[in-house]
């Protein structure tokens, strides 16, 4: 694909020179071709999940909850899943593509805590469905906007997250509510089925 004749490009760029200031553009130029392979992979996996869920099971959430948890890098966060009692009606990967996109947003959202305290990621059942929630900061945008496309609250964010995260509840018929945690900090997302 043209972004990997572009690198490579740069690699042979970078072999033909040893002049500091070239190399240090080259590096200038890897930065913004990762930067195009992230908003790539955020791009597909946002188009993959708007598609109607077809393959439904039973899934506990506790262990969707910490299968997930296994592929962010969570840092010194903290996972509960003692309320998650439940299991969900969901397809497996989408729903674990939901808790990871959750998980990565709480995470880098709240990597400067600045009070030396670790983050906890909790996720419970709700009678009608299930909660993630952390003990965070809460949003630094309005969370009616948190899950639109392109918004994000890190200069660093594609602004996908949360939105492929809309876009799985959807998929399931889920209703989504954001709580921002304006007054006790923290964000929390509700899933509930509909009725």
């Amino acid at each position: 694909n043209p972004l990997n004749v572009a690198a490579g490009r740069t690699d042979l760029a970078r072999s033909l020179t040893d002049d500091a200031a070239v190399l240090e553009e080259l590096d200038r130029v890897d930065d913004a071709h990762d930067r195009m392979e992230q908003l790539i992979d955020d791009l597909l996996a946002l188009a993959r999940q708007g598609r109607t869920v077809d393959e439904i099971e039973s899934v506990p959430l506790d262990a969707a909850a910490e299968r997930a948890w296994r592929t962010v890098d969570t840092g010194g966060a903290t996972l509960d899943v003692s309320a998650a009692v439940d299991a969900v009606d969901a397809d497996p990967e989408r729903l674990r593509t939901l808790l990871e996109n959750l998980f990565t947003n709480s995470v880098e959202h709240d990597s400067d805590r600045g009070d030396g305290s670790e983050l906890t990621v909790s996720v419970g059942s709700l009678p009608d469905g299930f909660y993630v929630a952390d003990d965070g900061r809460g949003f630094d945008i309005d969370s009616d906007e948190a899950t639109e496309y392109g918004r994000s609250g890190t200069p660093d964010g594609t602004g996908f997250g949360l939105a492929i995260v809309r876009e799985i509840a959807a998929a399931h018929g889920w209703d989504l509510s954001i709580d921002d945690g304006d007054a006790d900090g923290g964000a929390r997302f509700e899933f509930r089925v509909h009725a």
